[in-house]
């Protein structure tokens, strides 16, 4: 049998085991137990300029002879150090990030190297308009790209996070509707809706009203009528909700809300299912944010960078955060006179080195960008084909981008969700997304992005089944997983209860025995 695609008997997800294994595996202690005083990483050159008392030249109490503690190492051992650190770590470079949700894709390596282009990456963003021409176009171009995949007439790049695009377009919202007098006080949430959204709209000055699913993980237009009362100020809908199916009714749901004098804001968040495909301005949406983090690649594992651009429609633009970017006769300049705008919502312009990395992913695919769509919902599919027979499926609709198990079976086994999660990092595969969304008890969010071939699906789906095969002969070999990671199974509950954040020398380690077994684990024990 051809090890790649057994999707049964796990030879290749053992392969994939054994692979996993190959790493350095010194046990590395920190950088500040490597320091002998006097070990220098470098020399510098005798001053040919005169010396200057640092205490004179700036004053006493901002000079002082050293940094108290800094280590003091070889440049051999800072390099050894920091190499050896790297190879704990797992990256998009080493295989799949299944992250629900997140929409881990692989980030060309052309867009690092535009981001790094002199002209661009060393600019200033106070400038002068008439010396920033080119990032100016850059963020102009990246605008009219996105106004075309979404269906939108105008936008914002200024917000640096999706949670920051959702809040600008609340405010965006409100802004509309008090300046016709109708501020109203609700906002509608479905409950497979991205949790950042809650939080957006209490912090907009709305109250939040949710909306459950029906059976289907659906809006049940019957009762979303009943919602839509002249209280209500815009319908939050994520679209690919977080199940990873498509809202059927979002035309009709559109349509609803425009009667009643209510907007239709759409987190856009899961736009990698639908670019190229549909225009969320074409089925009605008001407002929206993109992850340009996500849907249009740049690295953002670690909490950082992002941007969550805003597009609109006409009604709202007057109202935009300043300043915007406009055009005429081939100049481009920044306006800040608007009147009517809701402010800034970030400095400058937003994160620029993010927006040039989503234009030239953009440029990259041009008029092709639906290709990487159908190749994520694709991938999203085939998992879940080789999957659907031994994890649990709660919604049985058709998947888009990502598709959403249950930890149903395997708790028969007393195996949850968490448990299949660690012993996946036994299987050389980062997990997927755990326990969201809320409405799915045990959930797991898998997605593999178009950046996934079918061998890299085919060794993931091994390694899934060989797990969900082990929950029924050996589940205490799941819920004790990992077991080749450098540190175990730590205690959660402790851990986020009572976290131990100060480095303890080892010997010092003896006097936390009063702490307890949880506490105990949790100090970082050096040489």
């Amino acid at each position: 049998m051809n090890e790649k695609h057994t999707h049964g008997d796990g030879s290749s997800a053992t392969k994939r085991i054994k692979k996993a294994g190959r790493h350095v595996s010194q046990s590395e202690g920190l950088i500040f137990e490597k320091s002998v005083a006097g070990k220098r990483g470098i020399e510098l050159p005798p001053l040919d300029v005169p010396a200057v008392d640092p205490a004179k030249a700036l004053g006493a109490e901002f000079a002082r002879a050293g940094v108290e503690g800094f280590p003091e190492v070889s440049e051999i051992e800072v390099i050894r150090h920091f190499t050896r650190l790297s190879t704990w770590n797992y990256a998009i470079d080493l295989g799949m990030y299944p992250l629900g949700s997140c929409t881990m894709k692989y980030n060309p390596r052309v867009n690092e190297f535009v981001a790094r282009l002199e002209g661009l990456a060393t600019e200033h963003p106070l400038q002068p308009d008439e010396v920033s021409q080119g990032c100016l176009r850059i963020i102009h171009d990246l605008q009219k790209c996105l106004l075309e995949i979404t269906g939108m007439d105008a936008a914002s790049l200024e917000p640096v996070a999706g949670a920051q695009g959702e809040l600008t377009g609340l405010l965006l919202i409100r802004a509309y509707l008090e300046s016709k007098g109708d501020a109203r006080k609700k906002v509608l949430i479905p409950d497979s809706a991205h949790g950042t959204n809650p939080a957006s709209v209490v912090i907009a000055g709305y109250e939040v009203q949710n909306i459950k699913s029906n059976e289907r993980g659906q809006i049940d237009i019957a009762h979303f009528r009943e919602f839509v009362t002249g209280d209500v100020a815009a319908l939050m809908i994520t679209n690919p909700s977080t199940l990873g199916v498509y809202e059927e009714n979002i035309a009709e749901i559109a349509e609803i809300l425009h009667s009643r004098g209510a907007l239709l804001y759409m987190d856009g968040a899961n736009m990698n299912a639908l670019a190229g495909v549909t225009r969320p301005g074409d089925f009605g949406v008001d407002v929206m944010h993109l992850n340009l983090h996500k849907t249009f690649s740049t690295p953002h594992g670690g909490g950082g960078p992002g941007a969550g651009p805003v597009m609109i429609k006409k009604i709202l633009e007057p109202f935009l955060p300043v300043p915007i970017v406009t055009e005429a006769n081939g100049r481009y300049a920044l306006d800040f006179n608007r009147p009517q705008s809701i402010g800034r919502v970030r400095a400058y312009c937003g994160n620029f080195g993010v927006l040039l990395r989503a234009l030239a992913y953009t440029l990259a695919y041009g008029p092709v960008i639906r290709q990487a769509t159908e190749d994520a919902v694709l991938n999203a599919n085939y998992i879940r084909k080789h999957l659907e027979d031994v994890f649990d499926l709660p919604y049985n609709l058709p998947s888009m981008h990502e598709v959403v198990f249950s930890d149903a079976r395997q708790k028969k086994h007393g195996v949850n969700t968490m448990d299949i999660a660690k012993r996946l990092i036994d299987y050389g595969f980062h997990p997927y997304t755990t326990a969201f969304p809320l409405i799915v008890p045990g959930a797991l969010m898998i997605e593999p992005t178009e950046s996934e071939s079918r061998e890299e699906c085919d060794l993931f789906i091994d390694a899934m089944r060989s797990i969900a095969a082990e929950a029924e002969t050996n589940p205490e070999l799941v819920k004790t997983a990992p077991h080749s990671t450098r540190v175990g199974r730590l205690d959660e509950v402790a851990a986020a209860r009572r976290p131990v954040l100060r480095w303890q020398p080892k010997q010092n380690l003896d006097a936390q025995k009063h702490l307890g077994p949880h506490e105990k684990t949790l100090v970082v024990p050096t040489a």
